[in-house]
């Protein structure tokens, strides 16, 4: 609509608003040209071809709430397994995704879980672990210690 705005109505060179638009010349022309034999009209975007989807309005109805009432997540292959029980049909793993993300679904990804998610006692016997092994240390480093001194102290009075 810029693009035409621009170049009809304020007389501006096609390349220049295409450059300005980040777009070669040919996309510009593409574009004018629509707008040329279809007016205001042939700047909606109009349907694409391709593929018809085989499930049914009913069956991706059907799917769609299903999935957006739970509360857990859904794998890929629990949302085929679904599709396969629902309508019958079997999409591969990559269209599955592909599907669950033009219904507007988000692929949710796990992430690590830190220490502040254990409960009190996990955390409090975590701690009186770790001050056991520090009170072990500690043991052997006084016996050493020890060891030490009456060494010295034998060899003082040795001499």
């Amino acid at each position: 609509m810029l693009l035409v705005l621009n170049v009809v109505y304020h007389g501006i060179v096609d390349a220049h608003v295409s450059r300005d638009l980040h777009r070669n010349r040919s996309w510009a022309c593409v574009w004018l040209k629509r707008y040329e034999e279809e007016g205001v009209g042939g700047l909606k975007n109009k349907p694409r071809t391709g593929r018809p989807s085989e499930l049914s309005e009913k069956s991706i109805y059907n799917i769609k709430t299903i999935l957006k009432e739970s509360n857990q997540g859904w794998t890929t292959k629990q949302v085929e397994e679904m599709i396969i029980e629902k309508s019958g049909i079997k999409y591969h793993h990559t269209h599955i995704y592909r599907i669950l993300r033009k219904w507007g679904f988000k692929q949710k990804v796990p992430r690590k879980v830190h220490v502040n998610t254990a409960s009190k006692e996990e955390k409090m016997e975590f701690k009186k672990r770790q001050n056991k092994y520090l009170w072990v240390l500690k043991a052997t480093t006084n016996n050493n210690n020890n060891n030490n001194n009456s060494s010295s102290s034998s060899s003082s009075s040795s001499e």
